[in-house]
């Protein structure tokens, strides 16, 4: 019996300092979401795949122009042409449309691939952002997905943008 007792009375004294230790861990929330949103690397990132990208579109636009025009003449002439000739424009046009679907079928693959690429670096920087800052300010634990209310005062997000902010204006 004195062991049971002696077993309890451990147990309470346990949990009593696990209860006071458990009052001091600082935590806060982070909406990792709009950080990615919001970002200014995000931006930087969005401008960088719109550079790489512009010729490509460019091309495809091209081609697309080029069999509507091709498309025009064949329903405009198409009646007064020989027959030979009406045929190899059709040849023509469906081998612009074909070739014009393979690009825009590798643009969307190439294009898709970039913006995962990027997206996974930008997660890797603003994770980089939320440890700084909850070190910085002494967090025990931030929480992201998966909350259903945070209060505002334990809400970080605007203080880790800000620290995105800051990381691009000083180069990092």
């Amino acid at each position: 019996m004195k062991r049971i007792v002696l077993a309890l009375v451990s147990f309470m004294a346990l949990v009593s300092v696990g209860m006071a230790n458990a009052a001091e861990v600082k935590i806060a929330f982070v909406n990792s979401s709009t950080l990615l949103e919001q970002a200014p690397q995000a931006d930087i990132a969005k401008k960088k795949l719109e550079k790489e990208f512009a010729p490509r579109e460019k091309e495809i636009r091209d081609a697309q122009q080029a069999a509507q025009t091709l498309e025009s003449k064949l329903n405009r002439d198409g009646v007064t042409m020989s027959d030979s000739d009406r045929n190899k424009q059709e040849q023509e046009l469906n081998r612009q449309l074909r070739d014009l679907q393979r690009l825009q079928s590798n643009f969307r693959d190439d294009l898709n691939l970039r913006k995962n690429e990027e997206l996974g670096k930008l997660q890797r920087v603003v994770l980089s952002a939320i440890k700084d800052v909850a070190k910085t300010k002494g967090y025990d634990l931030v929480l992201a997905e998966g909350v259903v209310y945070a209060a505002p005062q334990v809400d970080i997000t605007n203080d880790v943008l800000a620290k995105l902010t800051q990381d691009v204006k000083t180069g990092k």
